[in-house]
């Protein structure tokens, strides 16, 4: 094989395909990306068995062939190479390792078989539609912070997507929840998403994709079976498995009649929270909220440190009582809302709340409280 390509190209796709190597692999071949040169192109696949993440970039290709090499050394070399520098990846038929050149620079890597290299054989997918970028990315950005990351339930370790009928046309809604809290965005349903199967999207193919996203207006085939998700950005194809599990009911968790409304500016309450939390121990993150006409009191305490306060200015004009939360919880919320005006709807002390941008439906957030 015998390959010359821009090393700004190579470097872009090199850090596209070895985010999904981890850097400690019992099996050899995975630490390792796939590179095959045929036609004027270079291919470059890399896989953790989960995941698997295939890109083509246009290359001048002397000799055709293939071969793999060690993901994360590769990707330091190119990167460490000079900016504009003609990069060219050669290796010899009876050799066993492939030569780095650009300028004085000569690397030589090791390279292991590229039959022995997996392939995420993805079978057939029974739904197919297109969404833009943008769209995907408010789904993700909207609901990624309230991923379980306990592993015991596997089940909420990523973003449940799935297309549903709410009377008003057909959605498409993704939803995630740790327990705490849940996050739930939708949007107009794709055509072609009608009738999927809901499916559980894991937390590290929805950071890999998250990354991809950069211009919102590209439109990124989907494809989906019982058990995989395909997206088709450009030239790179990402394909992953499913968790395979049953996504609890969230539905039941939502609350349908909390009937006390408070308005307040969301970020003069996101900086109010963030201040009075400055004082919370890492264990005791819990703010205490003291609702009153037109005010709350936000209050946290801390055994070791001392006490914080702070009023805040709200439209509340209901009984008076006093509700906690996690702070960091409010705030996670808090950095997702889009309107000037944060909308809570709560019952009691000891329900959930729900918590909305003002005039939109679109992304919903439920928070548990805590005692205080």
């Amino acid at each position: 094989m015998k390959v010359t390509l821009e090393r700004t190209e190579l470097l872009k796709s090199l850090t596209h395909v070895h985010r999904v190597v981890e850097r400690r692999n019992t099996i050899p071949i995975l630490s390792n990306v796939m590179l095959q040169a045929e036609g004027g192109n270079l291919k470059l696949k890399a896989t953790d068995l989960d995941l698997e993440v295939v890109e083509s970039i246009a290359a001048m290709v002397e000799t055709p062939g293939a071969t793999t090499v060690p993901a994360h050394m590769i990707y330091e070399i190119v990167r460490k190479l000079p900016d504009g520098s003609q990069v060219v990846l050669e290796t010899s038929g009876d050799d066993s390792t492939m030569e780095i050149r650009a300028g004085r620079s000569r690397f030589a890597l090791q390279i292991l078989p590229v039959t022995d290299f997996p392939d995420l054989t993805a079978g057939e997918f029974s739904h197919s539609f297109t969404m833009t970028a943008g769209g995907i990315r408010k789904l993700i950005d909207s609901t990624q912070f309230a991923i379980s990351t306990e592993e015991t339930r596997y089940y909420l370790n990523g973003i449940y997507m799935h297309s549903l009928d709410i009377g008003e046309g057909l959605r498409f809604r993704a939803v995630a929840t740790d327990g705490h809290r849940l996050a739930q965005a939708e949007l107009e349903a794709p055509e072609g998403s009608d009738g999927m199967p809901g499916i559980i999207v894991p937390r590290k193919t929805v950071g890999e994709i998250q990354k991809l996203l950069d211009d919102p207006e590209v439109e990124i085939k989907v494809e989906i079976s019982e058990t995989k998700i395909r997206f088709t950005i450009g030239d790179i194809i990402l394909t992953s498995k499913l968790i395979d599990g049953t996504f609890p009911d969230y539905e039941r968790v939502i609350p349908k009649g909390n009937d006390k409304e408070l308005r307040v500016d969301r970020d003069v309450f996101k900086e109010a929270v963030d201040r009075v939390s400055t004082i919370a121990s890492d264990r005791g993150r819990a703010v205490k909220m003291a609702l009153s006409e037109g005010k709350i009191v936000l209050t946290v305490t801390n055994p070791d440190s001392g006490t914080a306060t702070e009023e805040v200015a709200v439209e509340y004009d209901n009984e008076e009582f006093e509700i906690g939360f996690n702070s960091k919880y409010l705030l996670d919320i808090a950095a997702q809302l889009e309107a000037d005006t944060a909308l809570f709807t709560l019952a009691d002390s000891g329900s959930p709340t729900l918590v909305r941008d003002e005039g939109s439906d679109e992304a919903i957030y439920v928070l548990m409280p805590m005692r205080v």
